[in-house]
């Protein structure tokens, strides 16, 4: 049976239900995906997607660029600029264009060979072709150097010598990926998590029972060792970019579409530094690959999706895809210090599942302490209880919440309702904080990305503008002032050099 996955940043690989009992449903996490960089973020920097000006993005080692500006709470906007989508600090990757500026040739060869060199080493069909050299070998002639991360021929033994090497790898090794990958650690680029074993577990069963036979995982780094050309491909998950262009683009159309696209999920598990933007647009672009198989009756089903993210994203998510709902399941990672099962209070895992599927199909383990709530129609944490006047089971993050009358919501069981700031918050909360509103207009009750007044594009619009006015108001005050300018310097020079005439004369 056939499979397919895709990376953040980095690949997309097929996998099948049935044959892949024996192995983990991974879905490594990649901050190298982060989205922008953080001090930019930190800055006011909103993402401009599908309103460039008509020529394509440029690209750096990680694919198409972005289209980002700049926003200031009260003041005019910046300009319009492009930036890497993959890597959200500089020093991991400095691009950085202007959306209107002019790049010389001499620039655009440096820039393209830059990106060549960025490039694995090895292309995955050679990738492949080593694959099969490496299983025909004897188990015992089976060797993987921990130090490269790289499966190792005889011919290439004496290279990594001194190298820290694992012998004997069985089928079942090779099955297992993850097992022999190191995760990668730099927070700011592609740190990766690995589900625990308990999630793992939790999502397979949840597949299959639900009866999908194939997974489009999107999040799974590093593969083309293990995987062919027909089971993997190297994605963007950030800009919707296959590496290995049109023709690994096909594969994954390919296997939306088999079986008129049904018994497919996707399941995805993005680095939680990403902006959700462009991860929704990229996912809406597989949905529509995946609806090309749809007759006209059917345009409305959806590609069934879990999308694990952390619950404080709640809001986000629904607000491009308002039929999803969040899942009471606690997911966590191996090797993350935090994201932790069992741990009480505001210790446990943030991380939830996202989905289209209807919530009632959904059952969570009663042993882990989750129950069914007969109002609600879905399994809930233990914690969770319904409220009679939200009619709802509320808590977002495993504890009970309390309902605020003055609010008209249920909030956190820290939380307490500050008057002077109208809203319910911790106990030590800074009410000023509370007066800064909407980054745009600084008004309450809404965000930058809901402010009624400007839409991104009407501000990107307007500085672009003002700054074509303050560039020409530049050239006529330099054209009128700079000649009293530069009398007046030489004016005040002559003064200055009567007056010391004057002292030597003294």
């Amino acid at each position: 049976m056939p499979a397919v996955c895709a990376k953040a940043a980095g690949t997309v690989a097929w996998q099948p239900v049935a044959g892949a009992m024996h192995r983990r449903l991974e879905v490594a996490m990649e901050d190298a995906a982060a989205g922008t960089e953080k001090n930019l973020r930190g800055s006011g920097v909103a993402v401009l997607l599908g309103q460039e000006s008509g020529q394509p993005a440029p690209c750096c080692p990680h694919g198409p660029t972005l289209l980002f500006v700049k926003i200031s709470q009260g003041e005019e906007v910046g300009r319009r600029f492009y930036a890497c989508s993959a890597c959200r600090d500089r020093k991991d990757c400095n691009f950085f264009q202007w959306e209107n500026e002019k790049v010389s040739e001499a620039r655009l060869s440096a820039r393209e060979e830059v990106n060549r060199s960025c490039q694995p080493s090895l292309s995955h069909r050679q990738n492949v072709e080593r694959y099969k050299q490496f299983g025909l070998l004897p188990t015992s002639k089976r060797k993987f150097c921990q130090e490269c991360q790289q499966l190792l021929l005889p011919r290439e033994w004496g290279k990594h010598s001194g190298h820290q090497v694992l012998s004997d790898l069985s089928i079942a090794h090779l099955q297992r990926p993850s097992q022999l990958l190191c995760p990668l650690k730099n927070k700011k680029t592609n740190a990766q998590y690995l589900f625990a074993d308990r999630s793992c577990q939790f999502l397979l069963d949840l597949i299959i029972s639900l009866g999908f036979k194939r997974v489009l995982c999107v999040g799974t780094p590093r593969y083309s060792q293990f995987y062919t050309e027909e089971d993997f491909c190297h994605y963007n998950m950030f800009n919707h970019y296959f590496f290995g262009g049109e023709a690994a683009h096909e594969i994954c159309r390919k296997f939306l579409h088999q079986e008129k696209g049904e018994g497919v999920i996707l399941v995805t598990d993005p680095p939680f530094g990403g902006l959700v933007e462009p991860l929704a647009f990229s996912f809406k672009k597989l949905i529509a690959t995946w609806r090309e198989t749809q007759e006209e009756d059917h345009s409305s089903k959806e590609l069934p999706i879990f999308w694990i993210f952390p619950y404080f994203f709640e809001s986000r998510i629904l607000e491009f895809f308002p039929r999803f709902s969040m899942m009471d399941y606690q997911v966590d990672y191996d090797n993350h210090a935090l994201y932790k099962h069992g741990k009480t209070g505001r210790k446990q895992s943030p991380v939830r599942i996202f989905t289209n599927i209807s919530p009632s199909m959904i059952v969570l383990p009663v042993e882990e302490g989750y129950r069914f709530c007969s109002v609600c129609q879905r399994y809930v944490s233990s914690g969770n209880q319904h409220c009679e006047i939200c009619n709802s089971c509320t808590s977002k993050d495993g504890r009970r919440w309390n309902h605020c009358f003055l609010c008209k919501k249920c909030v956190k069981p820290s939380w307490i309702h500050c008057n002077t700031c109208n809203r319910c918050a911790l106990r030590d909360h800074a009410c000023e904080s509370a007066k800064a509103g909407c980054f745009i207009c600084g008004g309450a009750g809404h965000k930058r990305s809901t402010c009624p007044n400007l839409s991104v594009t009407d501000r990107a619009g307007k500085a672009d503008r003002n700054q074509k006015l303050k560039k020409n108001k530049k050239i006529k005050m330099d054209t009128v002032k700079r000649p009293y300018l530069k009398h007046a310097t030489f004016a005040r020079k002559k003064i200055k050099n009567k007056k010391k005439k004057n002292a030597l004369a003294c």
